[in-house]
């Protein structure tokens, strides 16, 4: 479970539930079909006309993706691991790498890997899994793109829900009751439209990026410990190279883990 999608939720509807108590509005107030109608299913409407179907219906997927903490494989481990394997490569050759890879859980680690034992030069390898990490982030961007632009439509649809409401409070003009009551489901669809756009659709859109981002960090990461073991790099130069993808203080860590120093004060 990712905790900080359920504690934000859970900040952002006790915030708004106890803002409108402040106010004096009863929770009630938002129950307004029509207002719940034009936002909720405008906003799904509008998302089905905008994308294709075979990226539609990823959507469960993209939810389970926001909800779950997808635990990457942690970082000082894949430099150990890229290290280990650098000085067996060395001192056995490539081959002998070959073991190693039924150890490995990480399709994308997996491909990468077998292609340097077959003997794939360092431009192929290197073109395929960019290709790879591409394909995967275009992927990402592609779910991403889905709740940003729901985030979008619902304010503006939370503005075409106020105007059907006021439309249906002008033709009660003479009922003062029914005027003040109308004007009020009026601007829940605009509260609706705003709250779900701003707190909801567009935080789960930049959760998912963020997301992408580290696993494309580190799938990047892996792709040049790949090329720096078939290059015959030394085990102390990869540990150099792959820290570089990590904040000075995770760098700071590996390199005094192994016996290096030097790599400056955090800022």
């Amino acid at each position: 479970m990712d905790i900080s999608t359920v504690v934000g939720l859970i900040i952002a509807f006790v915030s708004l539930l106890v803002g409108m108590y402040l106010k004096g509005v009863g929770p009630g107030s938002l129950l307004v079909p029509a207002a719940i109608l034009i936002i909720i299913f405008g906003t799904i409407a509008a998302v089905v006309i905008a994308f294709p179907m075979n990226e539609l219906k990823r959507v469960p997927k993209l939810f389970g993706v926001i909800f779950k903490d997808k635990k990457l494989a942690d970082d000082s481990e894949v430099i150990k691991m890229f290290s280990s394997w650098a000085d067996l490569a060395r001192r056995e050759g490539l081959l002998a790498l070959e073991s190693k890879i039924a150890d490995v859980d990480d399709p994308f680690l997996k491909n990468g890997l077998t292609l340097a034992i077959d003997g794939q030069n360092a431009d192929y390898i290197r073109d395929v899994l960019t290709e790879e990490i591409d394909a995967l982030e275009d992927r990402h961007i592609g779910g991403a793109l889905i709740f940003s632009q729901a985030g979008t439509y619902a304010p503006t649809l939370g503005v075409l829900g106020a105007v059907v409401g006021l439309i249906a409070a002008l033709k009660n003009l003479n009922d003062i009751d029914s005027l003040g009551h109308a004007i009020s489901a009026a601007f829940v669809a605009t509260l609706l439209g705003i709250f779900t756009g701003y707190i909801i659709w567009h935080p789960f859109a930049n959760k998912l990026k963020r997301k992408s981002k580290q696993e494309v960090r580190q799938k990047t990461m892996m792709l040049e410990g790949i090329l720096s073991v078939l290059e015959g790099d030394a085990p102390r130069v990869i540990e150099q190279k792959l820290a570089s993808y990590l904040s000075m203080s995770d760098r700071k860590k590996i390199m005094s883990e192994s016996g290096e120093a030097g790599f400056g004060k955090e800022a």
